[in-house]
């Protein structure tokens, strides 16, 4: 997944709000993760500001169901 993709999911999730959509969003930044690092993911958290909305903080780790 790009970056640009990413950032796609991770607004519409934004737009939606809700529990729901933060396990989405998580999903989202694990991908980010495993293919471009944690860089990546703590700089998608603070551009679209993930850590109000979803209580995502920088550095946090994020893996898909099943992986560690």
């Amino acid at each position: 997944m790009t970056l640009d993709r990413a950032r796609e999911l991770l607004s519409r999730q934004l737009s939606f709000g809700g529990g729901y959509q933060r396990n989405g969003a998580r999903l989202v930044l694990a991908e980010v993760a495993h293919e471009h690092g944690q860089a990546a993911v703590d700089t998608l958290i603070a551009e679209l500001k993930l850590d109000s909305v979803f209580g995502f903080a920088i550095g946090e780790h994020f893996t898909t169901p099943g992986k560690k």
